[in-house]
């Protein structure tokens, strides 16, 4: 009987070698998208939500088109919210959630009353632990019970005091057109962004920073620009232009000692000392060549709290010949008044100016213009 043929021993093969295993990278965190409102002067919505695209860019999108209401802005923004307190033209900007709950009772729960918590500890974590002691809640019907148990719990909870005015604000509303929920609006800072730090010295009648902000803003700023400030006051617009931009140069004039010793030390608690040539000067006429000015930025005596419509009368027209003379052709002037019909009677007799536009804003009870101005 024949044996069966041996199979060939063949050579021991080794195993096939695993690839080797890839090192695991940590997840990219994804840019958190908050929901934001700020408060601004009314009139300076669209110029306010410039400035957040020219900061943020795509980061950015306004949310209330079509049904925006005057003096807010509404907009998502993708991003640190540190970042938003270094707004200019924002009075203030809050941090919003919606609940869908049909009563603010429903807010002490465990569930929404933890996110509100969380609301709140992500705004004061941007900035120092001190800046805040007190809060205040804002709300239709805060004498209520509900209301001041759910202001009381908050205190409680966050070992703040309750005040009038406190560092901490929270707002309580129905959502724009939908009463069938509540939203809370948690304020980024513990004072209005408007409320300058740099303000240790203020005067009657003083521009409001956040307007200032918006004025050197339409001047279109370039770092290369001379740019003067007649009527400086207590600085405020020369404070806001180098905030905004570097300048070549930033000169203000005014007659009034005492003015320029106030705006000199908000200039010198900005930082800005070295930056900025305040002298005393009549606006009317002053020791500069012609067209040597690229931008032109003053508050207007109103009229009220400052100077007198008589004095106006003769004022106005001599401070936009000056302007003109000092400007150099395609130069932006940006004045700010209420005495509109003055201006617009000026500007209409004048070949020097075209007027670009003219912006109808809210600043303490009045409605005076920003006259946005190009040397023809």
């Amino acid at each position: 009987m024949s044996r069966p043929s041996r199979r060939p021993k063949l050579p021991a093969q080794k195993p096939p070698r695993r690839p080797l295993a890839r090192p695991k990278l940590p997840p990219t965190p994804e840019t958190p998208e908050h929901l934001c409102e700020a408060d601004v002067a009314e009139g300076l919505e669209r110029i306010a939500f410039s400035e957040l695209r020219r900061r943020f860019g795509e980061n950015v999108e306004r949310l209330d088109r079509g049904e925006a209401r005057p003096g807010a802005l509404r907009f998502s923004y993708a991003g640190n919210l540190y970042h938003l307190l270094g707004l200019r033209m924002a009075q203030a900007v809050y941090l919003v959630r919606r609940f869908d709950v049909p009563r603010p009772k429903a807010l002490l729960g465990h569930q929404h009353f933890t996110a509100l918590l969380a609301m709140i500890a992500a705004v004061r974590d941007l900035s120092p632990a001190e800046a805040y002691q007190t809060l205040t809640l804002n709300a239709a019907g805060s004498d209520s019970s509900v209301m001041r148990r759910l202001k009381d719990e908050l205190a409680a909870a966050t070992g703040l005091k309750p005040a009038d005015e406190g560092d901490l604000l929270i707002r309580l509303r129905h959502p724009p057109g939908d009463p069938s929920a509540w939203e809370v609006l948690v304020r980024l800072s513990p004072r209005p962004l408007a409320t300058r730090s740099w303000r240790v010295c203020s005067r009657e009648g003083a521009l409001n920073a956040a307007i200032a902000g918006a004025m050197v803003f339409l001047t279109q700023p370039k770092p290369d620009d001379v740019f003067l400030n007649l009527l400086c006051g207590s600085g405020t617009l020369l404070i806001e232009r180098l905030a905004l931009e570097n300048a070549a140069s930033a000169a203000g004039y005014d007659l009034d000692e005492t003015a320029l010793a106030c705006a000199r030390r908000n200039i010198e608690a900005a930082g800005l000392a070295d930056r900025v040539s305040l002298n005393l000067g009549d606006a009317r006429a002053l020791p500069l060549p012609d067209k040597s000015v690229d931008a032109i930025c003053a508050d207007l005596p109103f009229g009220h709290l400052v100077g007198s419509h008589e004095g106006n009368l003769e004022l106005y027209p001599e401070l936009l010949r000056e302007a003109a003379r000092l400007l150099k052709p395609g130069g932006r002037a940006v004045f700010i008044s209420h005495e509109v019909r003055l201006m617009e009677n000026l500007l209409a007799d004048s070949p020097r100016w075209k007027i670009e536009q003219i912006i109808k804003v809210a600043q303490g009870g009045l409605n005076p213009r920003i006259f946005v101005l190009v040397r023809v």
